[in-house]
Parts: C-alpha cells; structure tokens; sequence
C-alpha cells in the first residue's frame, strides 16, 4: 500500500467518510486516504489459545505446480502483483500482493474474542463486517449472524442481495438510487465460521456456515 493502516482505522478519518452516506446512493469512491479454491477454519482450546486460519490456491487448481511426493499443491495468489514497476502492487522482493486471503479475529479492549473468518473472493471483506455488525450492533450469536441474510457491492451502483433479504429495505435502497439484484446463488455471498469466547465465563460459542459445507467439532 502507499498509505498507513492507521491512517485508514483512524476515528476523524472514519468521521469523514461517514459524513458522505446521504438519503441518496453516490457513486463509490475512495477517500483519503485513496486506494487501496479457499477453505477456512477457526479453533480455540479451553486454555485460550485460538487460532484463525485460511488457505487458498486462487485459481482453481492454484499455479499448477505440485510440491514433489507431498500432493501439496502451491497458489498463486503472486497473480495479481503488477510487472508495472511504477504499480503500487508491483512485483518486489519482500512485498505481499493484494489478495482476499484475510482471517479475522477479533479483540475488545486488546483481549481475545475469537477467530472469524468468510470465505469468497471479493465477498469477503464485505461478510466479515456484516457478521461483526450483526453480532456488536444487533447482539445476535455466532450462528444467527452467520445465518442472516447478506448483501453484496458489485460494482458502481448494483448492489446484489439474497432472496431472504428483507423486501422493505430493498424498495428503500432502490428509492436511494441503488441498482439492486436479488442473486438465487448462495455460495456467492460468502461461506463463514465463528469461535468467540465469553470474557467473563471463558465459554466458548460457534458458528458455521449455512450455505455451504460445514461444522462445529467438540471434544
């Protein structure tokens, strides 16, 4: 990147953006600061040590390549550095290109919570702050809000929701200029899974995904 990430976590910097949301939808942009074949798991033990975890081949059969007598076939998430040295995203040695293999996990008041993660592609960043929000803003547990339906920025204008989402705020979206699409493909809003841990009784709690395999294993 050619900008710090704490100038984008940065409470003014947030403000800012926020004073753009209108009663009428804009075309997205980036601020200022501007610009910028997956499986998931989450584990945690009763000594609370959690882990989040994510790989990816990217495309398909990843870069085709097979590590001999292993079967452990590598990616090639390098695909989408740029050859351009002058790009941002150029090819450099010590430099990690810009990809969507992103775990999360979450903290409060820098104590662990627990690992989260929702697979698929550009969807991702897009389902971890909707399974946040429904969990910090709507105090719903890791399933429900794994279960809720998702929303989905596709490009410009066009945002695509499932068929569950609620009709009322898709006439309102519509009403604020958004070009909304109800998709009949689940897999494409994402595929998540949740451990949190209760802070004050060290219960743990999960979540797996509804749309696709999944599942919570105990011992």
């Amino acid at each position: 990147m050619n900008l710090k990430t704490s100038d984008l976590i940065n409470e003014d910097y947030g403000e800012e953006r926020r004073k753009e949301i209108t009663s009428f939808a804009s075309m997205p942009r980036a601020g200022e600061p501007n610009q910028s074949g997956t499986v998931y798991l989450a584990t945690a033990d009763s000594e609370g040590n959690m882990v989040s975890f994510i790989q990816s081949n990217y495309m398909g059969f990843g870069s085709g390549l097979v590590v001999p007598n292993t079967g452990i076939s590598l990616q090639n998430r390098g695909h989408t550095f740029s050859l351009d040295p002058n790009h941002v995203n150029a090819l450099q040695g010590g430099k990690k290109t810009f990809h969507t293999i992103i775990p999360g996990f979450l903290t409060k008041k820098n104590k662990p919570i627990g690992p989260f993660g929702v697979m698929g592609g550009f969807m991702m960043p897009q389902g971890h702050i909707q399974i946040l929000m429904n969990m910090i803003d709507f105090g719903l547990n890791p399933q429900t809000a794994l279960d809720a339906p998702r929303w989905q920025w596709i490009k410009e204008k066009v945002v695509e929701v499932e068929p569950r989402f609620p009709h009322d705020v898709v006439l309102e979206l519509e009403e604020k200029g958004h070009d909304v699409h109800i998709s009949m493909e689940p897999n494409s809003f994402g595929r998540g899974q949740i451990i949190f841990r209760d802070p004050k009784t060290g219960v743990l709690c999960g979540g797996t995904e509804s749309r696709t395999d999944g599942t919570i294993a105990f011992y």
